[in-house]
């Protein structure tokens, strides 16, 4: 009979629990776990009905963040859980494509600003209530600093009888004519709450709408047109972008909702329609602005509305880049620009490519090469400015040091060197 090592322990007690640890050979101390990882995991199983975060320590942070549901409300995780795995995470699960790059390096910027454009992109006009919008500004406004929204969606169209079509479609021209209907989200209810946002980017479209096409989808109307304008004026921190579709009348009424702006770094009106009256409110508002960065490209600004402009870059001490490509500025606008930037000792990059411009435009700019030594660049690219224009605007960028001319010369400009058309880039 085995004796007990423990004095006044029964034999058999011993014998039993010398029978258990002897059948289980892999048993070991070590795969008890510890009495903190434990508690850990119980944190994160009750983490939306408690959450404890703050009180952790790093380490106990981390092995919360690799473990916690990435399905949990953001009202329990946006102002607790701060950048790190979990928002990785997040953004993993959500997105295949997350490049870090347009967020400042920031996981938990990178989700909460996505998030926000995609309630906005999915947003429908007296449908979704406002309240799913309203609800994430306290969680995300210390994060948004740029939105990049792609596509606004219009109210759903309810189904009309026969009857009615005759006098409802009489009715859309009347409404049409008078710019009264409301068709997309609109900015004014949450820009001015957004503090840090920076850059905004907007594009009124529908993207996949398949065979229910309709041009008002890829239009904004007047009121979407002022109430944008009274967003961005109440928006203060705006520093960088607005890119949005314009023509002459609501760019005006953007500019002027924008004069005065006391943030605004960069105007982007690219890809529009504006002519020029458009370009005359440009003009003031370069005179009323710090406008750093502007790009008017592939729009339909001609000599008159080109002098507009050149008029405001005569006086204008802060604008670094002027873009007019894809415009028809030809000569008559060529020429003031020209003129301008005699004045001018601020401007850096000016492009004037596809302006249907010859050699009056190259002869005025050789005369600024030759006094102005602020530009760094200018582009020609596209223009037919003939051969002995051509010589003489290289010959006033030797003087000048202008590092960088891009020029386009037409077939019966270079025939002399090559055949074809070709680009020509002269660096110092």
């Amino acid at each position: 009979m085995a004796r007990s090592p423990y004095p006044g322990a029964p034999a058999e007690d011993f014998r039993r629990s010398r029978r258990i640890i002897a059948e289980d050979q892999d048993w070991s101390l070590t795969l008890v776990p510890c009495l903190s990882d434990l508690c850990l995991q119980s944190i994160v199983r009750n983490f939306e009905e408690k959450p404890i975060f703050e009180d952790l320590r790093p380490i106990h942070k981390d092995f919360v963040q690799e473990r916690l549901s990435t399905y949990l409300p953001l009202h329990k995780t946006a102002n607790l859980i701060s950048d790190g795995v979990y928002w990785k995470r997040c953004c993993k699960q959500r997105w295949d494509i997350c490049d870090l790059n347009h967020y400042g390096h920031s996981w938990k910027q990178m989700f909460l600003e996505r998030h926000m454009e995609n309630i906005i992109e999915l947003f429908i006009p007296n449908v979704t209530e406002l309240k799913t919008v309203l609800e994430m500004v306290p969680l995300c406004r210390n994060y948004v600093k740029r939105l990049n929204i792609s596509q606004l969606l219009l109210p759903i169209k309810e189904p009309q009888k026969e009857e009615d079509e005759e006098y409802s479609s009489e009715l859309a021209i009347d409404n049409e004519d008078s710019g009264q209907s409301m068709d997309h989200f609109d900015f004014n209810i949450l820009l001015n709450k957004l503090t840090k946002l920076e850059e905004l980017h907007l594009v009124y479209r529908v993207k996949q709408c398949g065979m229910n096409f309709e041009w008002k989808m890829f239009e904004m109307t007047d009121r979407d047109c002022e109430s944008l304008a009274k967003a961005l004026m109440s928006c203060k921190t705006l520093k960088v972008n607005i890119d949005c579709s314009s023509q002459d009348k609501k760019c005006r009424l953007l500019v002027k909702h924008l004069l005065d702006h006391p943030s605004l770094r960069e105007l982007d009106f690219s890809h529009n329609l504006i002519g020029d009256k458009g370009a005359r409110a440009i003009g003031k508002l370069l005179n009323r602005s710090k406008l750093e960065t502007l790009n008017m490209c592939d729009n339909d600004i001609r000599g008159p509305g080109a002098k507009a402009i050149a008029h405001a870059l005569s006086m204008n001490s802060t604008l670094l880049s002027l873009n007019l490509r894809l415009n028809c500025l030809r000569d008559e606008g060529g020429q003031a620009i020209g003129k301008a930037l005699l004045k001018n000792n601020t401007l850096l990059h000016l492009h004037l490519g596809g302006n249907q411009v010859t050699g009056p435009t190259a002869i005025a700019l050789y005369e600024v090469l030759i006094q102005n030594n602020t530009l760094k660049s200018i582009n020609l690219s596209c223009n037919n400015l003939g051969v002995v224009s051509t010589l003489l605007f290289l010959e006033g960028k030797s003087a000048s040091g202008v590092l960088n001319i891009a020029l386009y010369l037409e077939q019966s400009d270079y025939s002399t060197v090559k055949k074809g058309l070709h680009p020509i880039v002269v660096k110092t």
